[in-house]
């Protein structure tokens, strides 16, 4: 009876060792760049201008980052029935090694910004993430610093 008790006891210890995903699920976490991400300020600094851009206001964008890739959605909250209608999209694979994120933008509707890697500093801290880093498309002529502000959008 001792030894039913304690192999009960046992298997049970190590069944809780074992972690549940449920399946497909993979844990992440807070710090991790995984997720969705509401863009909330931008600043481009090129040459001598700098122009701040509130995505709170008018305009909504969202940067879905998973294990491998990322992509990017933009668009007027004015349904584009005004002067200000926009859309824009994009994305392609990542990479992270401690703070250096690199973008590899496979797919965007601009097409001559498709094909480059844009190397980024990125920190995280609770559930907003700083993205800061050059935006250099020598055939389109842009060469500028681009700062992003998100924060974490919560299922």
């Amino acid at each position: 009876m001792k030894i039913k008790i304690a192999y009960v006891i046992l298997v049970t210890t190590l069944l809780s060792c074992v972690e549940n995903t449920g399946g497909n699920v993979s844990r992440q976490s807070p710090t991790s760049v995984i997720g969705t991400w509401k863009l909330i300020t931008g600043m481009l600094i090129e040459k001598s201008d700098t122009v701040v851009t509130d995505y709170t206001k008018n305009i909504s964008f969202i940067k879905i980052i998973n294990d491998t890739h990322f992509a990017f959605l933009q668009h007027d909250l004015n349904k584009g029935k005004d002067s200000a209608a926009v859309f824009v999209a994009g994305g392609g694979s990542y990479s992270l090694s401690d703070s250096l994120y690199t973008e590899h933008l496979e797919y965007c509707n601009d097409r001559k910004w498709e094909g480059n890697d844009f190397k980024f500093t990125v920190t995280i801290k609770n559930d907003t993430l700083i993205q800061s880093g050059v935006e250099k498309v020598e055939s389109a002529g842009i060469n500028r610093t681009n700062i992003e502000k998100y924060i974490r959008v919560k299922k």
